[in-house]
């Protein structure tokens, strides 16, 4: 990758289109501060597991298992599976970003698949650099903001039973899922977990089911051969708040 320097329409353009990735993403956190609420979290654990967790799969599938009504341990290790994920975009930035130190451990926080698929096809590393940070450092604002305001909105409402909003966990989670979809093999697996999860929910607790389910991807991947198409996102993965 070229070293050259960037020139200044390059460099807005860029910052332009971060910050438009930003904001159709971040809006998003409306949505899961509404439903970390409605499945049982409160208002400051929401705040925390934006600030702190910061990939929106991971967040709404422990809300997703809380409010199934399983342990906060399940849905933690439910999370860590999914966000497991992000180490492959490591892999394939590190080499491109080129920082060391705490550089890379603060980059590694924004590490999503918005930043990555904003930086991985540039052609010189300051473009990857200013693609992957602006994009992350607008998403994780505009996000936690987002998270608040759904979140105290979502309390305000009071039982989310009343109309309905307890569904969109669920919702939320398949809307996610939805573009790994384009690739067979996934829809395959997706099929075989969805079987695998619903044999065992009679006699497991809630939240194992789900991380039975998650098994079956993480056996498809070790046995497997062959790339995953919607492994490592591109810009076309990101209009729709991707995450």
């Amino acid at each position: 990758m070229s070293d050259a320097p960037l020139s200044p329409d390059e460099r807005a353009g860029i910052v332009r289109d971060g910050l438009a990735v930003g904001i159709a993403t971040g809006a998003y956190g409306v949505g899961f501060g509404a439903v970390s609420v409605a499945s049982g979290l409160s208002v400051a654990q929401t705040c925390v597991l934006s600030l702190l967790m910061f990939t929106g799969a991971s967040q709404f599938a422990l809300a997703g298992v809380v409010a199934a009504g399983g342990a906060p341990l399940s849905g933690a290790a439910t999370a860590l599976l999914l966000g497991t994920r992000n180490t492959l975009y490591g892999l394939r930035m590190a080499p491109l970003l080129r920082w060391r130190g705490w550089r890379r451990a603060a980059a590694a926080h924004v590490l999503i698949d918005e930043s990555t698929a904003m930086a991985v096809n540039r052609g010189t590393t300051a473009a990857a650099r200013l693609g992957f940070l602006t994009t992350g450092l607008a998403v994780f604002v505009l996000w936690n903001v987002a998270t608040a305001i759904g979140a105290f909105a979502g309390e305000a409402v009071g039982d989310p039973r009343t109309f309905g909003l307890d569904a969109a966990v669920g919702a939320a989670f398949l809307a996610l899922l939805w573009p790994r979809l384009a690739d067979r093999r996934n829809v395959l697996v997706g099929v075989l977990a969805a079987a695998v999860a619903l044999s065992v929910v009679p006699l497991t607790a809630p939240g194992v089911p789900v991380l039975a389910a998650g098994g079956v991807a993480v056996l498809v991947g070790v046995l497997g051969t062959g790339g995953d198409p919607t492994e490592v996102p591109g810009p076309d993965d990101v209009a729709g708040g991707h995450r």
